[in-house]
């Protein structure tokens, strides 16, 4: 049982992975959404839709960066937080999905994802992150 009890040593090990893999996986499904500014509305995506997909563009990835180098971590997370409500919002209300579907993905990686930003919102970046240089945080 020490093995256990001393592994809260490794806190910021495990707070630097975990920005790391949030900070790719937004940086992986941001970058793509860049080709949306030159899209036009259309009956499959409105002008509404369009227009958030055009912020996301730009928020995923600042988001993600500023997760993968803990610069305004806890702010980066935030907003992640804010467009994962989005994305659940919109699978919940206007897809229908459930959380785990049969044969078709559900909602339970968006809400994976909403729950690791909330920690890392709470927690912050941890010793390896830039914050503790710039802010000494």
């Amino acid at each position: 049982m020490t093995f256990f009890a001393s592994l809260h040593r490794f806190s910021d090990v495990a707070l630097l992975l975990l920005r790391l893999a949030l900070g790719t996986v937004f940086l992986v499904h941001g970058l793509p959404k860049r080709h949306l500014w030159k899209a036009q509305p259309s009956p499959q995506m409105p002008a509404g839709m369009l227009r958030n997909l055009r912020i996301l563009s730009i928020a995923e990835p600042a988001g993600a960066l500023g997760l993968i180098f803990g610069f305004l971590t806890q702010l980066a997370a935030l907003g992640l937080c804010v467009s994962m409500l989005g994305a659940l919002q919109f699978l919940i209300t206007k897809v229908h999905r459930k959380f785990k579907e049969a044969q078709a993905p559900g909602w339970e990686f968006e809400f994976m994802l909403l729950v690791i930003a909330i920690s890392l919102a709470i927690l912050g970046g941890g010793k390896y992150a830039l914050d503790r240089l710039v802010f000494g945080i």
